[in-house]
């Protein structure tokens, strides 16, 4: 008998012998038809709900969040919606001062960095340990610095035009060094920032030149460039005052060592009969400035792949100042 027959048989069968039969609670056909449960199913259910609950008048008004935040003594945590920073910065002496960009709560907050470029990661394993060690200076117990003479010198008195001078610079030099603390772990040398400057000389007739040379730099550092007018008239430069001739960009952090990586990886192995940087190229305060001609500026892969998009005579030159940010400080 197929399943379907078996509810129309069993009711003919009660109504021939007079019997109805129970129905199971819980087994209704529709979901809308009226069920009994058992009460013993229902034994564990709460009887009201907690949103029902009623409180006298005498609690309501006894409720005072203002006397029961003084009477505590500790102060709750503070919320992360207590403290939005400011759209808008407006000057050091508003009451209201955006937090510092390395708070996550920061309009200017950048989460990262995740991976170090592959140089600064050198730098942080090998190079800075090898420069703690080569620099490093042993004093025993007791040692004493010998006294240093004084960096700028007195007037012997001997004329009375001496009197109320200021004082004389040092001897055989104009010039005063900075001054150098001792280097220990916390200002050892270390690379602060590159300046990429390209002077384009066609400018002064031509601003064409300065365009494609804003290209250029822009396009191998992947930073917007910065033009420069010239501060006084050259006559034998074909310079004048207010005419912008130069064009530069300051790279920090990150695009710093992508841009020196690219330049000792790529560029500067392809450049025919090299023979490096000068050593007399820097300073005594840790900085590097070196130059490269228009046909090694070409070498950068930026530039090389979309050759055909720049004016091959109007590709320039540019000079390169690599700063330590931390000698001298």
């Amino acid at each position: 008998m197929p399943v379907h027959e078996l509810g129309v048989a069993a009711r003919r069968l009660a109504t021939a012998t007079g019997c109805r039969p129970t129905r199971l609670a819980g087994c209704a056909r529709n979901a809308s038809t009226a069920t009994t449960a058992n009460t013993s199913e229902l034994q564990d259910l709460e009887g009201s709900s907690s949103l029902a609950t009623s409180f006298s008048s005498s609690q309501t008004q006894s409720f005072d969040p203002v006397a029961q935040s003084q009477k505590r003594k500790g102060q709750l945590p503070p919320s992360r919606y207590q403290f939005r920073p400011p759209k808008y910065y407006r000057g050091p002496l508003h009451p209201h001062q955006p937090p510092k960009p390395s708070d996550p709560a920061s309009r200017e907050f950048v989460p990262g960095p995740f991976s170090l470029p592959r140089l600064q990661q050198t730098y942080e394993s090998t190079i800075a340990s090898d420069l703690m060690a080569l620099s490093y200076q042993h004093h025993p117990p007791g040692f004493e610095p010998a006294v240093k003479a004084p960096r700028l010198r007195q007037w012997d008195e001997s004329s009375p035009y001496h009197k109320n001078r200021p004082l004389r610079a040092p001897r055989g030099s104009d010039v005063l060094n900075l001054l150098r603390r001792p280097i220990t772990f916390r200002n050892l040398p270390k690379l602060d920032g590159v300046t990429v400057h390209a002077f384009v000389r066609e400018a002064t007739e031509d601003s064409a030149a300065l365009h494609v040379a804003s290209m250029v730099i822009q396009a191998i550092t992947g930073q917007r460039c910065t033009a420069h007018a010239a501060r006084s008239n050259v006559q034998n430069w074909g310079l004048r005052a207010g005419k912008y001739v130069a064009v530069s960009v300051d790279l920090r952090g990150e695009e710093m060592y992508h841009f020196l990586g690219k330049l000792i990886d790529v560029v500067m192995p392809r450049i025919r009969d090299w023979r490096g940087v000068k050593g007399s190229s820097g300073d005594d305060n840790g900085n590097i400035s070196f130059g490269f001609k228009p046909d090694v500026v070409a070498l950068f892969p930026e530039v090389e792949v979309n050759y055909d998009s720049y004016p091959p005579k109007m590709i320039p030159g540019c000079r390169k100042s690599w700063l330590n940010g931390e000698v001298g400080r």
